[in-house]
């Protein structure tokens, strides 16, 4: 994957990420260069504390780089202040985190439709958009259940749709395997797989799945704060 930024939904630029460390500091990443163009999925895969986390922050505009550039659809991050930010995310990058975090009380069309509410939306256009999606990830019938009678894979795929409820260009994903079974693993992958396509999306999966890996277009290797190459899988 070329380090181009032109069209890229997702561009880092030199990006370098320090922390204090006693006397000295740590480089959770140095110099990242990587930029993942619409409709292509990358695996990012690495041992733990190689820096991957910090890289999905970094993107997600989360944190922000010691330097370098975090470009999100041509939008320089560095240049913006918190509220642009938060807009910023919500109205461009999808994040899927490796728990669904749903909130207990509420059925899986209402942890949709809060978020969008939340983004100003029409409820009844919320409404109608969430249980869309709910069936694009086929939950269809599952829209009037609550987290507690649903599958870990039931919950990760509510996850899913939460995260496109914004229409992201850029779509974020951490480690989503790690609490399923084989077979469910597989269901979620390519289900991020499908919707990397047919969104047109730019997706980013920190994986130790690596079986998964060719489930991708793009393969990149992290340690010590470093981007290895990225090899194209397909």
């Amino acid at each position: 994957m070329s380090a181009n930024s032109d069209s890229a939904p997702l561009s880092l630029v030199n990006a370098t990420l320090e922390y204090p460390d006693g006397e000295g500091t740590v480089k959770a990443l140095d110099g990242v260069h990587l930029a993942v163009h619409a409709g292509r999925m990358m695996s990012l895969v690495g041992p733990s504390g190689s820096g991957k986390s910090s890289l999905l922050a970094v993107a997600a505009t989360l944190v922000q780089p010691t330097s370098g550039l975090v470009l999100i659809a041509g939008t320089d991050a560095g240049g913006l202040g918190q509220r642009e930010l938060s807009a910023l995310r919500r109205e461009t990058i999808g994040i899927i985190f490796q728990q669904p975090n749903l909130l207990a009380s509420l059925t899986a069309v209402e942890q949709l439709v809060i978020g969008a509410h939340l983004r100003g939306a029409p409820l009844r256009d919320a409404g109608a958009k969430a249980k869309e999606l709910l069936s694009l990830v086929g939950l269809a019938d599952c829209a009037g259940k609550r987290p507690h009678q649903l599958s870990g894979g039931q919950r990760q795929r509510v996850n899913i749709a939460r995260a496109l409820m914004g229409q992201p260009r850029v779509l974020l994903v951490d480690e989503p395997t790690a609490a399923l079974d084989h077979d469910r693993s597989r269901e979620i992958v390519q289900l991020l797989r499908r919707i990397t396509d047919e969104f047109q999306v730019a997706t980013v999966m920190v994986t130790h799945d690596t079986e998964f890996v060719p489930l991708t277009d793009d393969v990149a290797t992290m340690r010590d704060g470093r981007l290895g190459l990225a090899v194209r899988t397909g």
